[in-house]
């Protein structure tokens, strides 16, 4: 990969977001520029084609402008020829507890994919070939990951997709100081936690199998002193 195709990748998943104000803009750019998994998510072709992706706490979007981005990229041409096709989706859906968030990225992406205010813990999901959900897991306890597992996978069909990251609380050192900036971030941008509903890779796993999932765990914190781990599971 060039450095000439990160800059631009970037910089097209980040313009939209001049549309939705400064924050946004600034907090597009170094998330897409510092987080590794975006550009995980393309380079080891962890998303396939489908009809439909749901991105369950979404926040301002940006997965779906990376996206689409990408695959844009794609048809022109422009793309590693060593790496996997962009994956083509024809439908993007998220749905984000905070309201200003939903706004961002309504401002931003306009139409060209669906944001919603909601809950992942009560809302409804509807059918999808490929869920995801990012760095939101932690947030709510313990038997309402399960909860939300279960119908992740009652909305997909047999051998879809369902990819989450995670922190392995095994992980020592690189896993407190992951949450240490976690919650630095999270009151920054004004939201309030008591307590992160953490687990092991190895309970992640044997959650995700009980709620009827085969997974592969991948590391997905190049380049970061963090210690998360990607999730790609598919529905059995």
């Amino acid at each position: 990969m060039t450095a000439d195709f990160r800059r631009i990748l970037i910089d097209r998943a980040t313009q939209p977001y001049y549309a939705a104000g400064s924050f946004a803009w600034h907090f597009a750019r170094g998330k897409l520029r510092g987080d590794p998994a975006f550009f995980g998510l393309l380079e080891h072709g962890l998303i396939p084609d489908a009809g439909r992706l749901i991105d369950l706490g979404c926040g301002q979007g940006l997965l779906a402008s990376w996206l689409l981005e990408a695959r844009a990229l794609h048809e022109s041409g422009n793309w590693p020829p060593h790496w996997p096709a962009a994956p083509k989706i024809k439908e993007i859906w998220g749905l984000e507890l905070m309201p200003k968030d939903v706004d961002r990225a309504r401002a931003a992406l306009g139409n060209r994919a669906q944001f919603d205010l909601g809950n992942i813990c009560t809302a409804e999901f509807g059918k999808t070939e490929v869920a995801i959900i990012l760095d939101v897991l932690h947030y709510i306890d313990h038997d309402a990951q399960e909860g939300v597992l279960r119908r992740i996978h009652a909305s997909l069909p047999a051998g879809g997709t369902f990819i989450t990251r995670i922190g392995d609380a095994a992980g020592g050192l690189p896993f407190h100081y992951s949450n240490w900036v976690d919650r630095t971030v999270f009151y920054l941008r004004g939201h309030r936690i008591s307590r992160l509903y953490c687990r092991t890779l190895n309970e992640w796993l044997a959650v995700l199998e009980r709620n009827g999932f085969r997974v592969k765990p991948l590391p997905m914190h190049k380049g970061t002193p963090f210690c998360n781990v990607m999730l790609v599971a598919q529905a059995v």
